[in-house]
């Protein structure tokens, strides 16, 4: 029986040894596999970024060949399965490019890269549901990319429809109708070389008379009409002249409208005039060209384009902004409706996502412009137009990026200053200029350090001459700029008392209005913060501290944050305090002491305000003990300490 123990035992044991040798076998050939995946890896991460060089220059065989050759290294790198379909489809290979699609979702089935170029890929095969589908798919992987998804999808709808219309187009034309045979016919007379050039302006214009319907505009689109016109060499002198003489002017004048007629309710039109590289970068040339008739039917073109959200996405994406823009703010000259047309399309474009970002990355080359536009004289501007355009410039300067860039240009805080002086002049009749002027410059005040304590002291000084105007909304965004250069020098505080500010911003608040009472209050914080003749002054034109007592009920905690410091300020003028003994006081700043509100001021300046309370009259400090505020007042220590 022993014997037959020592035997089984003696298997087990050998059994053992095997299993251990095949595990080290196993461990031994995985950790070969893992150095050799590593290894190639490299290898193929190396042959990725070699064809990613040749896809920027073009070379998209070059491209296909190292994708490839990094696939033959790395079978599941879902990135060069994508890099490789993008440079199919560069290469109108779509169905390799679908393949390759397929085979990046085997790696990985939420590959967003993958279903935007199937989507790409199926939408040039004309699978427009299929493309769709893709499209739809990027969205339940990532909702964030809603934007992206919503613009894709927008091109699947253009496509269909302008294959439908062109099917509709070629029915008609094989139908022998007779706009379409013209159509046609006309397109093939003006294909004919070295005419004068009265010629083809007469052929375009009896060819813009034919463009009544979608019919005839998608037939000039599959005809080749953009070629024909922009590539016909009389034509193409004709734009190119810079001092036209009245034969060339009525030939782009002709052209011009033509664009119109064929463009008018066809997306796929509009398209193809845009991403044309000899029609597209022409566009704000023409709207900056020395005749007025070539620049009105420019201008016209551009507003037809931008009716529409797919027109101003292909503004945008591939016009040179900073031409249009030029273009755009030198029609400020005009005196009739031109030059707010030109603000309205401007307004238009600055109220898309894409402008927004454009301008953003691109201020250093467009703040000359602004620039430029701040150093007009309105005398000779059109007033509604500046008004437009300073109002643009003040939208896009609430953004903290595009104020430091802003009011760190001492052009442009100079020529903001310039233009203050000009409207000055005649303020009844530069009112809504300088209003929208006010509105770019407080937001310009929000950086600190200002250009320069010399620029903040000069807008100062205009805010507060601004002071005595009779219009509300001068009143109020003046002193919305005072609340913010106040704070950076004690001289403008000095300035600002000299003018009578305490005064003026007591009688603000004795008015009410949410907006200028806070802009009010700031300023008398700061005032009373620095100067006991401030602190005076406030407590003789309001005895009892009735309306920045009032203050402290509001809901708007910056506007009860600085009525307390205010207030506390106040308790330094001998018997204030006293005064106050009648009233409720320090029940209300405890409360806001120990209240939880957002803004810490809040705590912070009702807590001082009630200690300077209780020191200047001890009364109120048996109060304060009797209503157990020491807790309290303690527990806002921390935002002393944090402060």
């Amino acid at each position: 029986m022993a014997d037959y123990q020592e035997e089984d035992l003696q298997k087990f044991l050998k059994n053992v040894d095997e299993i251990k040798a095949f595990l080290a076998s196993l461990e031994k050939d995985a950790k070969e596999r893992a150095k050799r995946r590593r290894e190639n890896k490299v290898l193929a991460d190396a042959l990725k970024e070699k064809g990613n060089a040749a896809f920027v220059r073009g070379d998209y065989e070059t491209a296909i060949l190292c994708y490839s050759e990094g696939l033959e290294k790395l079978k599941d790198m879902k990135v060069l399965y994508t890099n490789r379909a993008q440079a199919y489809i560069k290469l109108g290979d779509y169905r390799k490019a679908l393949v390759d699609c397929d085979w990046a979702l085997k790696c990985d089935e939420k590959c967003t890269k993958a279903y935007f170029h199937m989507g790409k890929a199926h939408l040039a095969l004309k699978n427009y549901s299929v493309s769709r589908e893709c499209y739809q798919k990027i969205l339940e992987i990532n909702p964030q990319l809603q934007t992206q998804v919503k613009e894709y999808l927008n091109q699947v709808d253009l496509r269909e429809k302008a294959d439908v219309q062109e099917k509709e187009a070629q029915e008609s034309l094989d139908s022998g109708k007779n706009s379409a045979v013209t159509t046609k016919n006309l397109l093939e007379t003006l294909s004919k070389p070295d005419q004068i050039p009265l010629f083809y302006a007469g052929g375009i214009e009896i060819l813009t008379e034919m463009m009544k319907d979608c019919t005839e505009r998608t037939l000039f689109r599959t005809n080749n009409g953009f070629s024909i016109i922009s590539e016909n060499e009389v034509i193409r002198r004709c734009f190119s002249t810079a001092g036209k003489d009245a034969v060339e002017e009525t030939v782009c004048l002709s052209v011009l409208r033509l664009w119109q007629a064929v463009c008018s309710e066809n997306e796929e039109n509009q398209r193809l005039l845009v991403l044309r590289p000899d029609t597209g970068p022409l566009l704000p040339s023409l709207l900056a060209s020395r005749v007025p008739a070539i620049r009105q039917q420019s201008l016209a073109l551009l507003l037809q384009l931008a009716q529409t959200e797919n027109g101003r996405s292909l503004i945008i994406g591939h016009l040179d902004l900073i031409r249009l823009l030029e273009a755009l703010v030198s029609f400020l000259d005009f005196s009739d409706k031109k030059a707010n047309s030109a603000m309205g399309l401007l307004t238009d474009l600055a109220l898309q996502e894409r402008f927004q970002a454009w301008f953003q990355t691109s201020l250093p080359d467009v703040l000359p412009v602004l620039t430029g536009v701040l150093k007009r004289d309105p005398k000779v501007t059109n007033i509604s137009a500046l008004c437009q355009c300073l109002a643009i410039m003040g939208n896009f300067s609430a953004e903290a990026a595009a104020q430091r860039q802003m009011s760190a240009s001492e052009d442009f805080g100079a020529a903001c200053l310039g233009l203050m002086a000009k409207c000055e002049e005649d303020a009844d009749l530069f009112r809504d200029v300088m209003y929208a002027l006010l509105g770019l410059v407080m937001n310009l005040c929000l950086q600190s350090p200002f250009v320069s304590e010399v620029w903040a002291m000069e807008v100062s000084k205009k805010c507060l001459s601004l002071l005595n105007s009779q219009d509300g909304g001068i009143l109020t965004r003046a002193a919305g700029v005072l609340s913010r250069t106040l704070s950076s020098s004690l001289k403008i505080v000095e300035e600002a008392l000299r003018a009578g500010v305490v005064k003026k911003m007591i009688k603000f608040l004795k008015a009410g209005g949410q907006t200028a009472s806070r802009y009010a209050v700031k300023i008398l914080a700061i005032c009373t913060n620095s100067y006991q003749e401030a602190r005076e002054e406030v407590l003789r034109l309001d005895k009892k501290l009735g309306v920045l007592m009032q203050l402290l009920d509001s809901e708007d905690e910056i506007l009860v944050g600085n009525a307390a410091l205010c207030l506390g300020n106040c308790m330094e003028v001998p018997r204030a305090a006293s005064s106050l003994l009648s009233t409720d006081i320090v029940p209300v700043l405890l409360k806001l002491a120990g209240s939880d509100a957002q803004q810490t001021a809040v705590q912070l300046n009702a807590g001082i305000a009630l200690g300077k309370l209780c020191t200047a009259e001890p009364r109120f400090a048996a109060l304060l003990r009797e209503l157990h505020g020491m807790e309290i007042l303690n527990s806002t220590m921390k935002y002393v300490e944090s402060s």
